[in-house]
């Protein structure tokens, strides 16, 4: 199993949403993201309940995982994350990041996500404050923070989330943990350098990528080189 915790920490990474791909090939789209750079795959599932909208889960993941050697980085946007943990492991899900809101205790859905062998990540909705998951942060490896209302794909990046990724990183840093921050929600180019500039090191970027006007590994170098800009700025 791929290690989330094994990933370079010193630059700005790049995990490419599927739900961008062309789902009538997706073996191809995999390969060619793959060639393009991608340091991991994003895979959005979603219940219609947690979410108002179904995109693909237990099945596909593991046909997508005899194609790909990639750390599969799967958001878990359904009701009852602790539920499936053990299954979608087994498909072969490396990472499981689950929703602060959704039903369980939050303890005994990071437990059952560590006892199937994947790490862990928890994300929030825009409107849950930042707070809620700073009593968990020390047992998790991975926060999501979203930059859209989470559910459907290309909706436009939310600004006012930046001050979140920024809270989440200064309290990952006064506690001295190894905390990845993922955003998620608008990303592209432009705005790579400013949730990178707050704190987020794994950048999920879907249409930005799997359809950028010149290729996906133009897209993928495009937000990679967010943290040159950051670095030459300084």
């Amino acid at each position: 199993m791929r290690d989330l915790r094994q990933l370079p920490a010193d630059r700005v990474l790049v995990s490419p949403s599927l739900l961008a791909a062309d789902f009538n090939n997706l073996q191809q789209e995999i390969a060619a993201v793959t060639a393009a750079g991608a340091d991991a795959l994003h895979l959005d599932v979603m219940d219609g309940h947690l979410v108002p909208n179904i995109s693909f889960g237990v099945p596909v993941i593991a046909s997508l995982r005899k194609h790909s050697e990639l750390l599969f980085d799967t958001h878990l946007m359904i009701s009852e994350p602790a539920r499936y943990a053990e299954v979608f492991a087994k498909a072969g899900a490396d990472h499981l990041t689950f929703h602060i809101e959704a039903e369980g205790d939050t303890r005994e859905t990071i437990a059952a996500i560590r006892k199937a062998g994947c790490t862990v990540g928890i994300s929030l909705r825009p409107g849950t404050a930042a707070e809620a998951i700073f009593p968990y942060l020390g047992e998790i490896d991975l926060v999501l923070v979203m930059t859209v209302e989470p559910g459907f794909g290309g909706q436009k990046f939310m600004a006012d989330q930046l001050g979140k990724l920024a809270a989440f990183k200064r309290e990952i840093r006064r506690r001295n943990l190894a905390v990845r921050l993922e955003v998620d929600g608008g990303v592209d180019g432009r705005t790579a350098e400013l949730v990178a500039a707050n704190g987020a090191d794994l950048l999920v970027a879907g249409t930005a990528v799997f359809r950028h006007p010149e290729g996906m590994a133009a897209g993928v170098r495009a937000i990679h080189a967010a943290q040159d800009r950051l670095d030459s700025a300084l």
